[in-house]
């Protein structure tokens, strides 16, 4: 039993490390990124990584639904906040640190499983939750959007200056560059707050974000 239990915690560990590097990997070489950069950047073997995934697509489908259980874990804390705003904040906050957005390459590239559309709608559900109770209270510009929030979370999620500090080995610099991303995070936030201007053009449909991962076998 006790060994059963440390090779499901390995498992996690590996999984949570396989997650991570995935992230850093895609953000470089997009849906081009390889199953061996994966592992290496995660100290994984390849050999025990294929002996528990058949193939690539079914890795990625994995680390999708790890990620959107992330999501949902954000905004589950979110919700738990009894100030809107505060919680409205932490949960953007939250997916832009673990950078919600990075798999993106990804869309379109692999089949959506149950699984993962099934936590698609419950993050879905979570975060129209924490929307809406933030405008009930008045803290949030009545013409910010779900998909207006999904979408500032995927750019700020990205952020080009870490990535190339990272690649350069940097270490002297990442601290200063990720303080700088947490100010422009709160000038973005800054900006969802009640104010007299006016959003351009319409509110972003669903579509734009969930009709990329529609996927037609080739």
């Amino acid at each position: 039993m006790a060994r059963k239990a440390a090779r499901h915690a390995e498992a996690e560990r590996n999984d949570q490390a396989l997650l991570e590097a995935a992230k850093k990997v895609l953000a470089v070489d997009g849906a081009h990124a390889s199953v061996a950069a994966i592992a290496a950047r995660a100290g994984v073997g390849i050999a025990s990584l294929y002996r528990r995934y058949r193939s690539k697509d079914e890795l990625f489908q994995h680390l999708c639904a790890l990620s959107l259980d992330q999501w949902i874990r954000a905004a589950e804390h979110g919700l738990e906040h009894d100030d809107p705003w505060e919680g409205l904040a932490s949960y953007i906050g939250a997916c832009v640190e673990f950078s919600g957005g990075s798999l993106g390459p990804l869309a379109g590239t692999i089949a959506v499983t149950d699984e993962m559309a099934a936590k698609f709608t419950r993050s879905d559900e979570l975060l129209r939750r924490l929307v809406d109770r933030a405008h009930r209270a008045g803290v949030l510009r009545a013409d910010a959007a779900v998909m207006d929030i999904s979408l500032l979370i995927e750019q700020l999620g990205k952020s080009p200056l870490i990535e190339q500090l990272d690649r350069q080995g940097r270490t002297d610099l990442l601290d200063a560059a990720r303080e700088a991303r947490k100010r422009t995070i709160t000038i973005a936030l800054d900006g969802l707050r009640p104010t007299h201007s006016q959003l351009p053009g319409n509110t972003p449909a669903p579509a734009l974000l969930s009709d990329r991962w529609d996927h037609t076998p080739t």
